[in-house]
């Protein structure tokens, strides 16, 4: 396997998986406009060689599919798949001791080698100017790292086997950081390092933090992965690249002797400053907020380092391949963690954490005259309180009967629930609970709701397949287009407050009346985008709606605090405290068309 970013560049480019951009680029804006251009065609890996403004060469779309993350990980994939799932399912090592026994001595050789003396990381001392300066959209608070790996120890038990290594962006420049001398890190507190930064605080002492960027593709891999308990990030990292992470201490600091760049400091936590705008995965900007300052110590660079880098943004990007990968490697993971689950889909196009589709079992109630959610209700509320699950705000959740159920076939899945719920009895709303921090349709910062939209039994109505009679008529909405059977895309009047849009929809509810075959209706800004294809569909519907405060009803009641309707009104209009979506620069686009033409670096490559 790689011992090095560079191995990987020329065995990419040797077997026809990566292309050098011999130009030169400018940072700002251009070489994400290309990475985005190219991902979108299933292109390969771009090697920037001329990167305006910097000595440094970057990568970019090296995860971009799933076959050229195979391709990279060839010798090692396997072996890796069968060591976690044992960690997943430890009984199955003790069944077959003697088929398992070269996992376990491969774990073993895996384990982080300590060096001495200085890494080839460390060849060079460099100023955070130095590095290629990325800003991947136009509203961005400066350049980030957008694939770091994140060193902490905790500081109560320091040591590399009681260490985190996570992937939290890294902003580099604006908003009031000094240049050079401190840089932002965006990090929640429940994750690894805002619990070794809690324990720092504790002891009166900054947490020393080291970033490493680049080396073996393994290691980038490994800041990502949720990996089950008691196999480290480090190890992992060794194992997928078929050697031991490699590493020593200097000032104090861990130091990846694999590493393309290693930025060294500390983080005081009284010390914050604003952190952001960012393009993030949901397609809007997460905003700016205070974050914690890292003080810059040291910042290395080895001999012809290469940094990698991705661009986020409305789903499908990278990160999508990146969820791919990780579900391949940790398999039925989740059947493990959560008893009772058959399968749980987070889906990429309502940018993962918005929208999750999950079967269950349900054993609860087999004699009951009446089939209805029992046990997916207890199963549900595993699956929300649930490591990355507990940041999505809808679940759609049923159980399989005689039919098999794929969450992958979006729309067979979602119809089988519309057919059966009962939505006077099968919505539970958590209210006042955590969501993703980067997802602003909440009450506020990591504010907001969730609702569990669970379905059993037998089919209770057919779906219309085409608009009802009744949208055409309605006063104040227009525009009605069918989005699949049994949801209807509506244009709203433009949000004022929730208030007005609680009255909006009595209204609507009183001029429809019962529709039966119609259990979902969504108002939004643009029926036409909405309703032309279901990706279109999922991102809106759902990055734009907070359950609590979005959720109407026709024909609703409220009863001993449960409420319910007949036909389910998600109101997906934007509203002013929504964070603005994405939108490339026009110029830019056209600026970058200097690449693509005949005789350019890129002048073969089929896009758009």
């Amino acid at each position: 396997m790689y011992q090095n970013m560079e191995e990987c560049m020329k065995d990419l480019e040797k077997n026809g998986h990566l292309i050098r951009i011999k130009e030169e680029v400018d940072p700002h804006l251009e070489m994400a406009a290309i990475h985005l251009k190219v991902y979108e065609a299933g292109g390969p890996a771009l090697l920037f060689e001329n990167v305006k403004g910097s000595s440094y060469r970057a990568v970019s779309n090296l995860f971009g599919t799933v076959e050229r993350s195979k391709f990279i990980f060839r010798k090692t994939w396997d072996p890796v798949q069968n060591i976690v799932a044992l960690r997943n399912d430890p009984i199955q090592a003790m069944k077959h001791p003697f088929k398992n026994i070269g996992n376990g001595f491969s774990a073993i050789k895996a384990l982080p080698q300590k060096k001495r003396g200085k890494g080839p990381v460390q060849s060079k001392e460099i100023s955070i100017s130095d590095l290629p300066l990325i800003q991947s959209w136009p509203n961005d608070g400066g350049a980030f790292i957008t694939l770091p790996q994140v060193y902490s120890e905790d500081p109560e038990k320091p040591g590399i086997m009681n260490s985190n290594l996570g992937m939290y962006r890294v902003q580099l420049s604006g908003n009031d950081y000094e240049q050079d001398k401190e840089i932002g890190l965006h990090y929640q507190i429940h994750r690894g390092i805002g619990v070794h930064q809690a324990a720092a605080t504790k002891k009166g002492e900054p947490l020393k933090v080291s970033i490493f960027v680049g080396g073996p593709p393994s290691h980038t891999l490994s800041a990502v992965m949720p990996l089950p308990e008691g196999l480290s990030e480090m190890t992992f990292a060794g194992l997928l690249a078929g050697r031991r992470f490699q590493y020593s201490y200097e000032d104090g600091y861990c130091i990846s002797h694999d590493a393309d760049f290693v930025i060294t400091g500390e983080i005081h936590p009284e010390d914050t400053k604003p952190e952001g705008p960012f393009g993030d995965h949901l397609g809007y900007y997460s905003l700016t907020h205070e974050f914690p300052v890292m003080k810059v110590h040291k910042v290395y660079a080895k001999e012809k380092a290469i940094l990698p880098f991705t661009v986020v943004g409305r789903p499908p990007q990278e990160d999508t391949s990146f969820g791919a990968i990780i579900h391949e490697i940790t398999g039925d993971a989740v059947k493990q963690e959560i008893p009772g689950v058959k399968e749980v889909h987070a889906i990429d196009a309502a940018g993962v954490h918005p929208l999750l589709f999950a079967i269950g079992s349900e054993r609860y109630t087999p004699f009951e005259e009446v089939k209805r959610p029992a046990e997916l209700l207890t199963i549900a509320n595993r699956i929300l309180g649930t490591g990355q699950l507990s940041l999505a705000k809808f679940l759609f959740i049923t159980a399989e009967q005689e039919t098999p159920l794929d969450t992958h076939r979006e729309v067979d899945f979602l119809t089988h629930i519309l057919e059966r719920i009962d939505l006077q009895r099968d919505l539970h709303f958590q209210t006042k609970t955590t969501i993703d921090t980067l997802d602003y349709s909440g009450e506020g910062l990591n504010s907001g709701s969730k609702v569990v939209i669970a379905a059993y039994g037998d089919k209770k109505r057919d779906l219309c397949t085409e608009v009802p009679e009744a949208f055409h008529q309605l006063e104040g909405f227009k525009h009605p287009r069918l989005v699949m059977p049994g949801v209807v895309a509506i244009e709203g009047p433009e949000f004022k407050d929730h208030d007005n849009a609680s009255k909006e929809f009595n209204a609507m509810s009183d001029a429809i009346g019962d529709i039966p075959s119609c259990p979902m209706i969504v108002v939004c800004d643009g029926s036409e985008f909405l309703s032309e294809n279901m990706s279109n569909f999922f991102w809106a519907t759902f990055t734009r709606s907070n359950p609590s405060h979005d959720i109407h009803g026709i024909n609703s009641t409220y009863q001993n605090k449960h409420w319910g309707c007949d036909s389910m009104i998600i109101d997906a209009r934007i509203k002013p405290h929504h964070a603005p979506p994405l939108i490339p620069d026009p110029t830019v686009e056209k600026n970058i068309e200097r690449f693509f033409v005949k005789g350019a670096s890129l002048g073969e490559l089929n896009v758009k």
